[in-house]
């Protein structure tokens, strides 16, 4: 978890109060879904048969702006996901598009 905030850290210029609010969000509105670590292995994760983030698939198959128009606009493959433009700010979805990209497994060599 630790490594993750760095990262974000250092991929959005952010300090640490910055980190700590990228990590808040996803807690309050992504983990009861997609979990604390992406791989959606929660109960609502395993029903709407959601994608495992931390694939190198999943992050490959998916640019910045395809990530950030599923937050901001919901998804509408899925009816489960919500638009969250109202809910957030554009810094905050931004920010939630860097953090999904920590969780991107290590790939074997």
């Amino acid at each position: 978890m630790m490594k993750r905030l760095v990262l974000v850290l250092s991929l959005s210029g952010a300090t640490g109060a910055h980190a700590d609010a990228v990590a808040d969000v996803w807690k309050a509105k992504c983990t009861v879904c997609h979990g604390g670590d992406g791989k959606a292995q929660t109960k609502m994760g395993q029903k709407e048969s959601i994608g495992d983030m931390s694939r190198p698939a999943w992050q490959q198959s998916r640019t910045d702006a395809d990530i950030r128009k599923v937050i901001a606009d919901g998804d509408p493959r899925n009816s489960k996901m919500k638009p969250f433009k109202d809910k957030l700010t554009p810094a905050q979805i931004d920010a939630l598009v860097g953090y999904i990209r920590t969780m991107k497994a290590p790939t074997a060599p």
